[in-house]
């Protein structure tokens, strides 16, 4: 804890080294960590990737963020790790705790991530607006025990403000997630505007839509 919070104190070029000399984290000279409590048990960042200030992200396994992905201002990133004696998720013996962020992805802010199980934001995907959670537990009440399922956001996505996506669900890449909605299957059509509490599929989305084509993950 005590290195914990020299690295907090010291300016970023020093504090970029003091973090992959006593953490042993993987950090690319031009990506920068902001004011944020970011402890991991493992972070890599990738060239030009960015996490802002105030967000936290604790308790993971793995922390993983590629060339120019951005996780955004007041993010609460937490999970379970697999290294403890607790007895949840003991059942589980697959299980990774790990948030992996795609190149040039956006987590934009005021977002609650629950990575007790994997979560993946695939390449130049969004995760818009604010109040968005992923929750990757949950209580299975026919065992009466805590279990976890990964979640899979496709490359090319666009995930709408203010929505709940669970455990297990997947939204396919080129894809839209509408605001305010609940996603909590398995969805396999690319192309396609879901949305509803829960979602579904809404109609499908022009591939002329530049959006999917750019490649630059900034949208300006």
């Amino acid at each position: 804890m005590i290195l914990k919070i020299l690295t907090y104190l010291l300016p970023w070029s020093l504090r970029r080294r003091a973090l992959e000399r006593w953490f042993h984290f993987e950090i690319h000279p031009t990506a920068r960590l902001g004011l944020a409590w970011v402890f991991p048990n493992k972070l890599v960042m990738g060239a030009h990737a960015r996490i802002d200030h105030f967000t936290v992200a604790i308790h993971l396994d793995r922390l993983e963020l590629g060339a120019h992905a951005t996780i955004g201002r007041g993010n609460w990133i937490t999970g379970f790790p697999t290294n403890t004696d607790s007895p949840h998720f003991r059942h589980q013996t697959d299980r990774q705790a790990c948030l992996l962020v795609g190149e040039s992805a956006a987590i934009t802010k005021d977002h609650h991530i629950d990575c007790t199980n994997t979560i993946e934001i695939g390449a130049f995907s969004t995760v818009a607006g604010y109040q968005t959670q992923f929750l990757t537990h949950s209580i299975d009440v026919l065992e009466n025990r805590q279990h976890s399922a990964p979640i899979r956001i496709g490359a090319y996505t666009f995930v709408g403000t203010n929505s709940v996506i669970l455990g297990g669900a997947v939204l396919p890449a080129c894809s839209v997630l509408g605001a305010k909605s609940l996603l909590n299957k398995v969805f396999a059509e690319e192309w396609t505007l879901y949305g509803g509490v829960p979602a579904q599929a809404l109609r499908p989305l022009p591939r002329t839509a530049k959006y999917f084509t750019r490649t630059e993950g900034f949208v300006y």
